[in-house]
């Protein structure tokens, strides 16, 4: 597959390199037009916080990795960005690449739940912008289909991967049923929004947002359909809450353990769950001593993290196992595509001979003797041919890395004369 590939990520880039990379989604769209009147024939551009990457399969033979990274920099200059910050793949690694991306095990965090997600809207965009055709279609759905058996198959999905992740799933715990509770979230950054999304995915409906600059938590509120608390009122209303998730930049102490005292009188000491996520913490840790609130830090939501994390690991080797079974499908189904054509030609080949050669003896034989022999024409062709058809299907049920499939085809087509019939693969 003549499926092309150039990434940069967090294994090969500090932040603001990948931060300066990042293609929002009307840039992702303007540049799949451009991609496709430049240097592909099909294209998708995949762009997270951690990651670039342009997938394609490319409009003429000569375009190589620098032109697609010169490309990229052409788009997004950037200062001190040098090849080296680069990943690029190549057919049978292209796609091994992407179905790992997909699958969740190449992500910053093993076991990201966000990137499924991300693949697909990235697909969908693509689509969208008529910039997929029959390759790359099939190399996403294949991929889809790799996060969906990963998410359903094993348990690499399950438990947190980030501090606002544990978060929300240990609230969950202390309070079974979330949708039932009022929730905020103090802070607009980027872990605030990681935060509502967790929250967003646990189906939680009452939920406020709070922030020193009010216009970014009016902006993200209206995105979360979430109602705004003004920062000034934050203290006075803090008793209203049964979840505090806190997420700020301050550099000092918001919320002192006297002050929560006097929430929780408000409360009649009903119980609240308060998990501090902020560096340096927001609340007072002594509040974890008061009667009925459940409070944590990022230390100890850190230690949740770490601990799924490390069992995810044993994982592996089953997700390594999918993602070989899906490979050697999509490229069963690439290799038929290249393998028919040639089949059918040498086909026609050997019954243009055979019906040529029958024509010119036929009149040698009777009525009865010309029906057996056009049958015992044809069963010694498809003798002839069973062999080497059996070969070439073989073959094409095999992942090719060394393009050995295409080599036999070449060998054919010289053999058969065929390079002259149109047979040319993708």
């Amino acid at each position: 597959m003549n499926l092309i590939s150039v990434t940069i990520n967090h294994k090969t880039a500090p932040i603001e390199l990948r931060e300066a990379l990042y293609f929002s989604e009307n840039e992702i769209r303007e540049n799949l037009r451009q991609l496709k009147e430049s240097l592909f024939k099909e294209a998708c551009i995949l762009s997270t916080c951690n990651r670039t990457e342009i997938y394609g399969i490319p409009a003429d033979q000569s375009t190589t990795f620098r032109d697609i990274q010169n490309y990229l920099l052409d788009k997004k200059p950037i200062e001190g960005i040098t090849s080296n910050n680069f990943l690029n793949y190549f057919s049978c690694g292209a796609v091994n690449h992407l179905f790992h991306v997909t699958a969740g095990i190449d992500s910053l965090v093993i076991g990201d739940q966000q990137i499924l997600g991300q693949v697909k809207d990235s697909f969908n965009i693509a689509v969208e912008e008529n910039s997929v055709g029959t390759y790359l279609q099939k190399a996403f759905q294949s991929a889809l289909k790799v996060g969906k058996r990963v998410k359903s198959e094993t348990d690499l999905f399950e438990g947190p991967t980030s501090v606002s992740a544990a978060a929300v799933q240990l609230a969950g715990k202390i309070f079974s049923d979330l949708t039932k509770k009022s929730v905020l979230v103090i802070g607009a950054g980027e872990t605030g929004k990681l935060t509502i999304q967790n929250l967003i995915q646990k189906k939680v409906s009452n939920l406020t947002i709070s922030n020193r600059t009010s216009s970014r938590a009016e902006k993200l509120a209206e995105k979360n359909k979430a109602k705004v608390l003004p920062f000034e009122n934050l203290k006075n209303s803090l008793h209203e809450f049964d979840i505090i998730i806190s997420a700020t930049s301050s550099k000092s102490i918001l919320i002192s353990r006297e002050e929560m005292n006097s929430v929780m009188r408000k409360r009649k000491f009903a119980p609240v769950c308060i998990m501090d996520i902020a560096i340096p913490r927001d609340f007072d840790s002594n509040i974890k001593d008061i009667e009925n609130i459940f409070y944590n830090d990022i230390d100890s939501l850190q230690s949740m993290v770490n601990l799924s994390i490390e069992g995810k690991k044993v994982l592996l080797p089953s997700i390594n196992k999918i993602i070989m079974e899906e490979l050697i499908e999509l490229f069963s189904w690439y290799n038929s595509l290249q393998i028919s054509p040639i089949l059918k030609a040498i086909r026609e080949q050997f019954e243009s001979v055979r019906s040529q050669e029958f024509e010119t003896f036929k009149n040698k034989f009777n009525v009865d003797e010309r029906e057996n022999l056009e049958l015992l024409t044809k069963r010694i062709m498809n003798k002839l041919l069973h062999n080497p058809t059996v070969y070439l299907r073989k073959s094409a049920d095999q992942v090719d890395t060394q393009g050995e499939l295409q080599l036999k085809i070449n060998i054919l087509k010289e053999m058969f004369n065929l390079n002259s019939k149109g047979n040319e693969s993708e």
